[in-house]
C-alpha cells in the first residue's frame, strides 16, 4: 500500500511504501504516481507513529455516558470506594462500555494500548474479563495489553491474591502493584507477592506509585533491590510517581541514574503535581518515558476523552514546554514512547530531538493528522486523522471502519 504526500514528522513531503506490518520504503513525494484504489490519499498531513496509550484504566469507564456528579472522596481507598457502589449502576453494562472506548481510543489513533484490570473481592474478575472482550473485538484494529491490577491493595482484604493469580493464569500479560507503604502498610510483603506472581507466570510487573517524598523514593528503592535482584532489568514499569523529583537534587540524579540502569520506564498521565523526575534528564539518560489518560470520564474524575493527542497537549502545558522541540519531543512519548514499554523490542527514545518509527523498517502503526508543524499539531489537535495499525487502515474520520454503529 502507498500512503501518499505525508510529512514524516513534518519534513518533507513524502510517499511511504507499506508491505504487510512494515514500512518498505520512504521516498521524495512524486505528485505524477497514480494512486491504486487501496493507497491513502494524504494530502500534506503529517505522519506520525500511531499513539500508544500505555496507563488506561477502560475497566472504569464512563464514556459515552451522560455527565454525572462527580461523588468521590480524597485519597485512593476513597475513590475506590466510590467506584464499588456506583460502577454495577451504569446505564450501560460494563462490557459494551469498555469495547466503545477502545472504539473511540483507536478511532483518535491510539493503536497501542496498556489497560489495567482492576481485580478484587468485590468485583473479582468481572472487569479483567470485560477488558478482554474488547480487546478480542478489537484485535484486528489494536494492539492491547491487559494488566491485573490490585486497586484495593493486595493485604487489606482476605483472598484478593487467589483472584489476582487467577487472572494471570487466564493469560493477563502484566502484574500490577500499588503505593506499597501508604495503601497495604506492608511495603515487603505487598512487593514479595507482586514479583513472586509475576516471576512465577513470567510477566511483566507495572506500579501505581501515588507515594510522595521520602516514601516514594523508598518504596522505589525496594522494587528496584527486587528489579535487581530478580534479573527482571527492562522488565518493570513505575507508573504516575509524581513525587520522586521534589526531595533534593541528590536524590533526583540518583533515581535518573537507578532508572536507567535497571531500564525501569516510567508512565505519566501529565498530572498537575510538578515533582516528577525531569523528563529531559530521563531522556537522556536513556529511560523509557510513556504517557497514559488514565481514568476514562469515570468515578475516580471526570477527565479523560480518549484521545492521547489532547493528552499530549497537557503533557507540554503542565511541564511548561514552550519550544517546538520540547513540544515536539512530549509527542515522540505519547507515540513511540510508549511503544517502547510496551515492547522492549522498540528502541528508546535517545534525545530531545529524537524522531523515531517512520522510517523503512518500522512497524507499519501510524496515524495521517492535520498540522503545519509538530507544535501547531499538539495545540490545535485536529480532526482530520487517518489510522493505520499493521499496514491496514482501520480508522478514518474519527471512526472505526470495522464498527457499523457506536453506542
Amino acid at each position: 500500500m502507498l500512503v501518499s504526500n505525508v510529512r514524516p514528522w513534518a519534513a518533507e513531503p513524502s510517499d511511504v511504501y507499506l508491505d504487510g506490518d512494515r514500512i518498505a520504503a520512504v521516498t521524495a513525494h512524486d505528485p505524477r504516481r497514480a494512486l491504486e484504489a487501496s493507497d491513502v490519499e494524504g494530502r500534506g498531513r503529517l505522519l506520525i507513529p500511531s499513539f500508544s496509550d500505555v496507563h488506561v484504566h477502560l475497566d472504569s469507564t464512563r464514556i459515552g455516558l451522560p455527565f454525572r456528579e462527580h461523588t468521590g472522596g480524597p485519597g485512593v481507598w476513597a475513590m475506590m470506594s466510590n467506584d464499588r457502589e456506583n460502577w454495577r449502576e451504569a446505564e450501560i453494562a460494563l462490557p459494551k462500555r469498555v469495547a466503545g472506548t477502545l472504539e473511540r481510543m483507536i478511532a483518535r489513533g491510539t493503536t497501542r494500548v496498556r489497560s489495567f484490570a482492576q481485580v478484587d473481592v468485590d468485583c473479582k474478575l468481572e472487569k479483567y474479563e470485560a477488558v478482554v472482550a474488547a480487546k478480542e473485538k478489537f484485535a484486528d484494529e489494536a494492539e492491547v495489553q491487559i494488566m491485573v491490577f490490585p486497586q484495593a491493595g493486595i493485604l487489606r482484604e482476605p483472598g484478593t491474591e487467589k483472584y489476582l493469580e487467577a487472572a494471570l493464569e487466564a493469560g493477563a500479560d502484566v502484574m500490577g502493584g500499588i503505593d506499597p507503604c501508604a495503601l497495604d502498610r506492608d511495603p515487603v510483603r505487598h512487593l514479595d507477592s507482586v514479583f513472586g506472581l509475576a516471576e512465577k507466570y513470567q510477566v511483566e510487573v507495572d506500579i501505581h506509585l501515588h507515594e510522595l517524598g521520602t516514601m516514594g523514593v523508598f518504596s522505589t528503592d525496594l522494587i528496584a533491590e527486587r528489579t535487581r535482584a530478580l534479573g527482571m532489568q527492562g522488565k518493570v514499569n513505575i507508573s504516575h510517581a509524581f513525587g520522586l523529583g521534589g526531595v533534593d537534587e541528590a536524590t533526583t540524579r540518583r533515581l535518573v541514574e537507578l532508572f536507567a540502569e535497571l531500564d525501569i520506564s516510567w508512565t505519566t498521565v501529565a498530572p498537575s503535581i510538578t515533582d516528577h523526575l525531569p523528563i529531559a534528564d530521563l531522556t537522556r539518560a536513556g529511560v523509557r518515558i510513556g504517557l497514559g489518560e488514565d481514568g476514562q470520564r469515570d468515578y475516580w474524575s471526570p477527565y479523560g476523552n480518549c484521545d492521547l493527542l489532547d493528552r499530549t497537549w497537557q503533557l507540554a502545558f503542565v511541564n511548561g514546554f514552550r519550544r517546538d522541540d520540547l513540544i515536539g519531543h512530549a509527542l515522540a512519548v505519547a507515540t513511540i514512547g510508549g511503544a517502547s514499554i510496551m515492547s522492549r523490542d522498540v528502541r528508546r527514545l535517545s534525545s530531545l530531538e529524537d524522531r523515531p518509527g517512520v522510517s523503512a523498517g518500522d512497524r507499519a502503526d501510524l496515524v495521517l493528522v492535520d498540522g503545519e508543524t509538530l507544535a501547531s499539531t499538539v495545540m490545535d489537535r485536529g480532526a482530520d486523522r487517518t489510522v493505520i495499525h499493521d499496514g491496514r487502515v482501520v480508522a478514518d474520520g474519527l471512526k472505526v471502519l470495522s464498527v457499523a454503529e457506536s453506542y
